[in-house]
């Protein structure tokens, strides 16, 4: 719009924009973004997708649910196997140095279908989590519009970023026994478990109810850092391709994804020593009455990680984190793209 580029918007340059913008309706611009957090790249801690009135007095919104449920599947099932890699260098990071060395492990050990461990539970739990998740953000955004006084008003990003850091916190406190569960089952040898079940047996026989929601601290607090800086680099970049290309209402896929996939880049960067604690702790077999050499607690962890291996030892497992994210986004956007096109909604 400010084509001179003096911070000024003259009479002719408000007259241009009108006349030649694609859209009459100048909302549609920032329509369109709208459920790019859709997106799944495996992660749980994101901010939560908007509804526009619209959709919510045609029905669409849980059709959208359903499309991003469903790619959400398809994604992670597909890069199961990376998944699977990032999560055995978290915990067992010191003896396998590479991730040739580990993949090859992981087939002599239990063969190809290994690869696909603990990823029954990792796509059965995107459901009942969505579905909290989902409540938590709309209630705590009417809580958060009461408080300011307007309800009928668009939320700001620091807003957002509360409501979905509360909505994130509820939905991780009410299933947080599956994520333990996850990666028990991620980290199982062949023959340890029948099947989630007899896994969930079997933790709870022999270390108690309280091994279901070992590492609930630190995943409770990586939410802050992931939501924040997630958000936060998302909108910026958002606002900066509108700002360039003030005439492309509909960007394209590629813009689409890559500001999704780097904005979650930065979100697991800044939280992934947390969620490292975290799965460090859920893998731990902790008996009653047994005293452990490795420290129990998130402090503690922190400590003798940062002691025995390093700045290197917080960060175990993230080059296949970050390998995951380009075919997670692009897998979970065709795949979301074909089911609400099949359910009938649009991005607008």
């Amino acid at each position: 719009m400010d084509k001179d580029g003096t911070l000024d918007i003259s009479f002719d340059e408000w007259r241009d924009y009108l006349l030649f913008h694609p859209s009459a309706n100048l909302h549609d611009i920032i329509q369109y973004w709208r459920h790019a957090t859709n997106l799944d790249i495996g992660e749980d801690l994101s901010v939560p997708d908007d509804f526009s009135l619209e959709e919510w007095l045609s029905g669409k919104w849980w059709r959208h649910l359903v499309a991003g449920g469903v790619a959400g599947m398809v994604s992670r099932t597909c890069t199961a196997p990376l998944d699977r890699l990032k999560v055995y260098l978290q915990v067992h990071g010191s003896k396998h140095s590479s991730l040739v060395s580990c993949f090859k492990y992981f087939l002599k050990e239990g063969g190809i279908k290994s690869l696909w461990r603990g990823n029954g539970i990792n796509v059965l739990k995107i459901a009942p989590e969505s579905a909290i998740k989902f409540a938590a953000y709309e209630q705590a955004k009417r809580m958060v519009l009461q408080f300011g006084g307007r309800k009928e008003r668009e939320l700001t990003i620091f807003e957002r970023f509360v409501a979905g850091s509360f909505a994130g916190g509820i939905s991780q406190s009410t299933i947080y026994p599956l994520e333990v569960l996850k990666t028990r089952l991620t980290l199982r040898k062949t023959g340890q478990y029948k099947n989630a079940v007899d896994a969930a047996k079997k933790i709870y026989k022999n270390e108690g109810l309280r091994s279901f929601y070992r590492g609930y601290i630190p995943n409770l607090l990586g939410i802050i850092p992931y939501a924040g800086i997630d958000l936060a680099i998302y909108e910026t970049l958002k606002k900066t391709y509108i700002e360039h290309h003030a005439g492309d209402v509909n960007p394209s896929v590629f813009v689409i994804t890559a500001c999704g996939a780097m904005s979650s880049s930065c979100g697991q960067i800044a939280s992934y020593p947390l969620a490292l604690v975290r799965t460090r702790l859920q893998a731990q077999v902790i008996a009653p009455g047994v005293v452990h050499s490795v420290p129990v607690t998130m402090v503690g962890l922190f400590k003798h990680i940062f002691a025995t291996e390093g700045l290197v030892g917080l960060y175990r497992g993230i080059t296949p984190n970050f390998m995951k994210v380009a075919p997670a986004v692009s897998i979970s956007y065709v795949v979301y793209e074909k089911c609400r096109q099949a359910l009938g909604v649009s991005m607008t």
